[in-house]
């Protein structure tokens, strides 16, 4: 049988607990997971969804997404997927949301990780013997849920996610594995690339562009050894050339910039590169799942739910929510690079 491990940090209905007190992990056969999210979201999932097949290795696992997001998506790790209506789809009505929501058909066990409207609706109307969410309200979730554990600001996101499965009593991988399907092969030398991704999904979580090019114009110097990489984003205006070259007085000869890509050739980039300094997006959670260092800059998010407390992740940011300097930024590449064996 399941037992459920809480005392003060989460919650579970009698419901909840009646239901698991009768069930085994093997007899569990179909479990849904709501993730409605983008590119960086979705990668931060892959543990969740690994650890599902681990411990309930007879389930099969439905991932409902969102229509404006499927960039991503975890196929390898799910046998269907389930599409909900995107904020690209205007005059949704109710009984459309209801009708999509009910779509995912039958479940045993329902996770919400999104913890949004669409989610609730899923929540609600799905057909679910119990469902398990991470939610920031503890009076919505009895609402909606059978189960909770209290989503939190300070936690790494992806172990917030596996603190449900913890809940019924998995034991999840450490490290956590993101189960890649072309893991990084250890071969990456010491003086490989260096990567810039200067972009990010709202203006708010953008470092200045003057920054940037200090930031790359004295890293370009102090590690000549290293070929310097300015990523491009998805978007029209995310072109690197375009929006950084005239701004360097002098463009440095070990500076390349990378024209837009696909994911999977953005994921190959990545594998073959010692550093990626980013804002908050979901480029930099691609580099943390395919074992890349990382330097995140932040400022307008709280950095805690996007970093992994590693020895090959960095955060910049200051106590007093300023933005961050180019010599902050520079101190911590030193400091990436003094962990390196000589």
């Amino acid at each position: 049988m399941i037992k459920l491990w809480l005392e003060r940090g989460a919650w579970a209905s009698t419901r909840a607990r009646r239901y698991f007190s009768g069930v085994y992990p093997e007899e569990i056969r179909r479990i849904g997971v709501i993730r409605h999210a983008a590119l960086g979201d979705m990668v931060l999932v892959r543990p969740f969804l690994s650890e599902i097949k681990r411990y309930f290795p007879n389930a099969e696992i439905v991932l409902s997404v969102v229509s404006n997001y499927m960039e991503g998506i975890p196929y390898d790790l799910v046998d269907s997927v389930h599409v909900t209506p995107g904020n690209q789809v205007k005059g949704v009505s109710v009984l459309s949301r209801i009708k999509a929501a009910r779509e995912i058909g039958s479940v045993d066990i329902l996770f919400d990780l999104a913890d949004t409207t669409r989610s609730r609706y899923i929540c609600f109307f799905a057909p679910a013997k119990v469902r398990i969410g991470m939610s920031y309200n503890p009076y919505l979730s009895r609402l909606l849920l059978d189960a909770a554990v209290w989503r939190s600001d300070y936690v790494f996101e992806a172990d917030n996610m596996l603190h449900t499965l913890m809940l019924v009593g998995a034991k999840p991988l450490d490290p956590m594995s993101f189960c890649w399907r072309s893991p990084r092969d250890g071969s990456v030398s010491p003086d490989a690339r260096i990567l810039y991704f200067p972009f990010a999904s709202t203006s708010q979580k953008m470092w200045p562009i003057e920054n940037w090019v200090e930031l790359i114009e004295r890293s370009c110097r102090l590690w000549p050894q290293h070929e310097h990489v300015v990523l491009s984003g998805s978007q029209a205006w995310e072109k690197a050339v375009d929006i950084l070259e005239t701004r360097f007085k002098v463009r440095p000869s070990n500076l390349v910039f990378e024209e837009p890509c696909s994911l999977d050739q953005l994921t190959k980039i990545i594998q073959r590169s010692f550093l990626l300094i980013s804002n908050d997006t979901g480029v930099r959670n691609l580099a943390i799942a395919l074992g890349t260092s990382t330097i995140g800059i932040f400022f307008s998010t709280v950095p805690y739910r996007y970093w992994p407390r590693g020895g090959e992740h960095f955060a910049t940011f200051r106590s007093d929510g300023s933005v961050p300097s180019a010599d902050d930024a520079i101190e911590l590449m030193s400091e990436r690079f003094s962990h390196e064996p000589s």
